[in-house]
């Protein structure tokens, strides 16, 4: 779907993300904006299907072939999913990668008060298409690394696909080492850079003191309730918690060195 111009979307759990690891890796190989939903319970295999468990951060992250970077981002309650999957597809046409969206069974079984935004108000998706053929180079990129997106079948725009390495702009095959590792650098590059879009962390609590709890997903709510609770005995205690779990926020080292 994605490569054929549409935003794509696919849902899984565990398992399901095990089995999508080689088409993941092609993906990230063709450079396509496409959301990848992980809705997390226990694991390994098949283990507690109805159970909560942040059991796949490392799995998100780091869980596929050779060098394979892939933005990820975490939902923390039912509500935040609106605004995560919106997130996921911004990150993946700016910088035409696939992104990992990760939930839970909690969230996904859990409800939350929630007021519908008006749609008028939210920030439109920056969807361009390449139709210009002057110049044309497949794996030519922008400022943000990202290569362009050409429906299929746009006239004189006609390049390959598929799962081997590409030349660094032909987008034809090439076995040459010092391609590949130029192009595992871009592709590492990109994803890192979206860091620069990562909006300012928010702490919950003291700017600085004796303890800072830093969480990501569905412990939101426990975390909060035990901070609440250590600033009732008087603790120094705050609280951060990542929607960017891939790559991490640029002032996250910063926060940390004050606690």
């Amino acid at each position: 779907a994605a490569y054929g111009g549409v935003l794509g979307l696919t849902t899984t759990s565990g398992p399901g993300m095990a089995l999508k690891t080689e088409a993941l890796g092609l993906a990230v190989m063709l450079e396509l904006p496409l959301v990848i939903t992980n809705v997390q319970r226990g694991g390994p295999s098949t283990g507690l299907p109805t159970k909560v468990e942040q059991s796949d951060l490392l799995q998100a992250v780091y869980g596929r072939n050779g060098e394979c970077p892939i933005p990820v981002i975490a939902a923390r309650s039912p509500a935040d999913c609106f605004d995560c999957a919106i997130e996921a597809f911004r990150i993946a046409v700016k910088y035409m990668t696939p992104v990992i969206f990760l939930s839970d069974g909690g969230i996904g079984n859990a409800a939350e008060p929630w007021r519908i935004p008006d749609p008028a108000r939210l920030s439109p998706l920056a969807v361009k298409f390449r139709t210009d053929p002057e110049g044309f180079q497949p794996y030519a990129r922008d400022e943000n690394l990202a290569r362009a997106w050409v429906r299929p079948g746009t006239p004189g725009m006609e390049h390959r696909v598929g799962g081997l390495e590409k030349n660094f702009l032909t987008g034809n095959i090439s076995h040459d080492p010092i391609n590949h590792e130029r192009m595992v650098d871009v592709r590492a590059a990109k994803v890192a850079g979206i860091a620069k879009d990562i909006p300012p962390l928010m702490v919950e609590g003291p700017g600085s003191g004796d303890l800072l709890i830093v969480g990501w997903g569905s412990t939101y709510g426990s975390i909060v309730q035990a901070r609440e609770k250590a600033a009732l005995a008087g603790k120094s205690v705050a609280h951060v918690h990542l929607r960017h779990l891939n790559p991490l926020p640029h002032d996250l080292g910063d926060i940390m060195s004050r606690y």
